[in-house]
């Protein structure tokens, strides 16, 4: 047997067991997983230079190299996460309706966890704690499957985060990592539908594409993030030069940055300038349509390709609309329905953006890089969902239950 199916095999096992444990002890053990991410800093921060080592002889990109990064702050912000995870209410259990029949029937929609998520990502050695901790208050077993390039520091980060679990009472086998990084792994894993209830993805386009087409086990589509940010004619320059700059510079790496500018031509002459100039200063690189260019002919002349990529570098694509209509229709059409952001004034405009933009997060005068588990409350996140069923936005503990139906009855039969 392979260890894909041994592992994933224990998983399930243990998630019946799991799905019974109380709040009490699951919060327990994310004191102690958190207490154990500390007392080991060293160690792993030791381990995640290996695997930066090795990313720099493969000649990884420096967005990647970030994502890879581990260093006492996001040591720290993986410690936040759990103390979080652990003040917020466990959703196994909750009546979430009831209702009596005429028949004298008592019905009641009660959530229930997922049973077994699998987890296949790349290069973010803190998707191993945050995935772990979420599925684990939510009553699931986990089964992750790192990328090759961070496998030193997620198996340590398992390692240390599954011994704590385990001392304060969580059922053995529940948080399982998958060491061997070839291809074939993740293919196998995609197929373990006896196992797995649920499988999500976090990467980049590749990665997502590859599991919904090949996975035998229902899935949750994560990540890509094509986000605009559309500055309207109404729009306060100061504060949309503030959250274009954040959205697109304070880290480009990730999936809720912005990827394409679109300026009213009301303004255009006027705010591009003064963005641009911030940008350049930044060492964004920008590329724009035949308007852009011709308000700041030092810039790149974008094409087809560029309204439709993920950059996730410091990379932008500049676009002059006619007005709200052209960008509701630009952004509609090359958007991954992550997170969309409009800087207004003007109320109907905000209304129409909101309503019109099929996404995701919609903003108003805000970053899109706001689309996140932690800064919406929820502690860590299992990703951004980008599709509508089951869950969508960032994923907290809710989204990792299901429901059953409870009925009390007293001898009725039909």
């Amino acid at each position: 047997m392979s260890e894909i199916e041994l592992k994933c095999r224990a998983a399930k096992e243990a998630s019946g067991k799991l799905g019974l444990v109380s709040s009490e002890i699951k919060n327990k053990a994310l004191s102690a997983m958190a207490k154990a991410l500390e007392k080991n800093e060293k160690e792993i921060i030791d381990a995640n230079s290996v695997d930066l080592e090795a990313g720099e002889k493969k000649d990884l990109s420096q967005s990647l190299l970030d994502r890879l990064s581990l260093d006492n702050k996001r040591i720290q912000e993986m410690i936040k996460g759990l103390e979080i995870v652990k003040m917020l209410p466990d959703p196994v259990g909750e009546v979430l309706s009831e209702f009596s029949r005429p028949n004298g029937l008592k019905i009641k929609k009660v959530r229930v966890p997922l049973g077994v998520i699998g987890i296949i990502y790349e290069a973010r050695p803190n998707v191993t704690v945050d995935s772990a901790a979420l599925c684990m208050k939510a009553g699931n077993a986990t089964v992750l499957r790192g990328g090759s390039s961070a496998i030193q520091s997620n198996k340590i980060l398992a390692k240390v985060i599954s011994e704590a679990a385990y001392s304060a009472g969580i059922p053995e086998g529940s948080i399982q990592l998958i060491e061997d990084t070839d291809r074939k792994s993740a293919e196998e894993l995609m197929q373990m539908r006896e196992y797995l209830d649920v499988l999500i993805p976090r990467g980049g386009k590749g990665l997502i594409q590859t599991v919904v087409s090949k996975s035998k086990v229902p899935t949750i589509e994560t990540g890509e993030g094509n986000c605009h940010a559309y500055v309207e004619k109404s729009a306060d320059l100061k504060m949309a030069s503030d959250i274009v700059f954040n959205a697109k510079v304070s880290r480009p790496s990730v999936c809720n940055a912005i990827e394409s500018l679109l300026v009213d031509e009301a303004i255009a002459k006027k705010f591009l300038p003064i963005i641009l100039k911030r940008l350049k200063e930044a060492k964004v690189a920008v590329c724009g349509c035949p308007e852009a260019c011709a308000i700041d002919p030092t810039i790149e002349s974008a094409n087809e390709a560029d309204w439709r990529t993920e950059y996730l570098s410091l990379k932008i694509a500049v676009k002059v609309v006619s007005g709200i209509d052209e960008a509701i229709n630009h952004i509609s059409r090359y958007h991954t329905k992550h997170s969309e952001t409009i800087i207004t004034k003007d109320k109907a405009a905000a209304k129409k953006f909101t309503d019109s933009i099929d996404a995701a997060a919609v903003y108003v005068n805000a970053s899109t890089r706001f689309t996140d588990g932690g800064e919406f409350g929820f502690g860590a996140e299992i990703g951004i969902s980008t599709q509508k069923l089951h869950a969508r936005g960032p994923m907290g503990l809710p989204e990792l239950t299901s429901y059953k139906y409870v009925i009390l009855g007293e001898g009725q039969i039909r």
